[in-house]
């Protein structure tokens, strides 16, 4: 809100009216947003805090950080407010008559979380504010530093080319790997100016945001499986993730990767050998990725890139994407359903450059995963490409992977001109009546035939 939006509650339809929510150029000029609104905003935040911390009859968060006591549930009857009303700081904490149940809380016992009584004082300001006036500490070794620190590694990025490769085991506690080193390479050169290669093979289970700002020249690949937010913000390089060695379960069938991977990515390739959890592809902007199957929500709010699904989806597919592709594969002719909103988006693959297409990402996922499921499809593909939905909104359905090229398209008959029913009825009326009923009346004129 402080920005400049006006709640016009479409901003799943890249029309937002003041340029916050779309990719169109000509109403992001719009955009009357400034760091100064943003500014003000936090300090009215900053004047609220100040009024409740008065109402409470202290001076500084530092005063009440750790005072469960101060803390009330909420009745029933509580009006809700955002200033405490009277002032509490001298008062004993009074538990609720009857404090308000919710669903999602009613099973949690709270009760030892309301204190009565204050914590020690000395104690309590024994760690208030510690933390924030320290210097800042390490988390201690990681696997990150043994990324960087590998000597043949350091000498290609120093060169600007040739090709480094490590083997490391990694766990879930290893977050954002492969985001160090991009950060080095694109400090020297930019996100497109290395020309080096570096693979990094992962034996194991990683932790959050595997691959995240990913940079061209980078590739991993995990034998094991991935958390959440695989190849977040990436913008180049590539990510492969294949099962455990020995692994005798059907991929297409389990999950080998989390929840919001590719959350804006904007360019790279992510090959994804079983099924992902939800929100595969949100607000994607330019990544090309092949996936056995997705939960709820899949290629939301995408703007950009091309992902392929060659197993079960769940709901709500496609919602809010404004630009982008979706090839979804349906091999027991179950259909496609989407949502009001976007189910005209829905297409069968009739154009050659789609086709090409489809094929040349499950080629490459087979190359990269030799995966099982597109093995199949590629072998029966005459049969198979039958079988595939293509989801495009409206900003790519002129796109020659939507559209016949002119020499393939045949003309729609002409449509005959068919009356209406009403002038239908009148004119099967013998004459008399007709005329009885006032003839053709005095606006219509019908011609005399010759």
């Amino acid at each position: 809100i402080a920005e400049g939006c006006i709640m016009a509650r479409v901003c799943h339809m890249n029309s937002c009216p003041v340029g916050i929510a779309t990719q169109r150029e000509k109403l992001r000029k719009k955009f009357p947003g400034t760091p100064d609104h943003v500014a003000n905003f936090m300090l009215f935040v900053a004047e609220e805090v100040r009024t409740i911390l008065a109402a409470l009859g202290y001076h500084s968060l530092d005063e009440i950080i750790g005072r469960t006591d101060l803390l009330r549930p909420r009745g029933n009857t509580t009006v809700r407010t955002n200033v405490p009303q009277p002032a509490i700081a001298t008062q004993k904490a009074v538990r609720a008559a009857t404090p308000k149940k919710l669903t999602k809380t009613d099973m949690i016992d709270l009760s030892e979380f309301y204190t009565t009584e204050p914590p020690d004082e000395e104690q309590r300001r024994s760690w208030v504010g510690v933390a924030l006036n320290a210097p800042a500490h390490s988390n201690g070794p990681t696997l990150a530093d043994s990324v960087t620190s590998d000597d043949t590694l350091v000498r290609v990025i120093e060169a600007n080319s040739g090709v480094a490769e490590q083997n490391l085991s990694i766990t879930n506690t290893d977050r954002a790997l492969g985001a160090r080193l991009s950060g080095i390479i694109a400090e020297k050169y930019g996100d497109y100016g290395f020309k080096g290669q570096i693979n990094v093979n992962f034996t194991g289970s990683s932790g959050q945001s595997l691959g995240a700002f990913l940079i061209q020249g980078v590739n991993l690949r995990i034998r094991g499986d991935c958390n959440d937010y695989v190849g977040k913000g990436m913008c180049g390089g590539s990510i492969v993730a294949v099962p455990p060695e020995g692994s005798t379960f059907e991929p297409h069938e389990n999950v080998i990767a989390g929840n919001t991977c590719l959350y804006g990515a904007t360019g790279g390739s992510v090959y994804l050998n079983g099924r992902v959890g939800e929100r595969f592809g949100v607000r994607n902007a330019g990544c090309q990725a092949v996936i056995e199957g997705s939960g709820d929500h899949l290629g939301e709010y995408m703007t950009n890139g091309v992902i392929v699904a060659i197993g079960q989806i769940g709901r709500n597919v496609g919602a809010g994407m404004s630009g982008g592709l979706l090839y979804i594969y349906d091999p027991d002719g179950d259909g496609l359903r989407l949502h009001d909103d976007n189910k005209q988006n829905k297409f069968s693959i009739k154009a050659p450059a789609a086709e090409s297409q489809l094929r040349t990402l499950l080629e490459e996922h087979l190359k990269a995963t030799n995966s099982s499921r597109a093995r199949d499809i590629l072998d029966d593909w005459e049969q198979a490409l039958g079988k595939f939905w293509l989801v495009a909104p409206i900003s790519e359905q002129e796109s020659d992977k939507v559209r016949l090229p002119e020499e393939a398209r045949v003309a729609d008959p002409p449509t005959p001109l068919v009356a209406s029913s009403a002038l239908r009825n009148l004119l099967l009326k013998p004459q008399a009546q007709r005329a009885q009923q006032g003839g053709w009346g005095n606006s219509v004129q019908l011609p005399s035939r010759r």
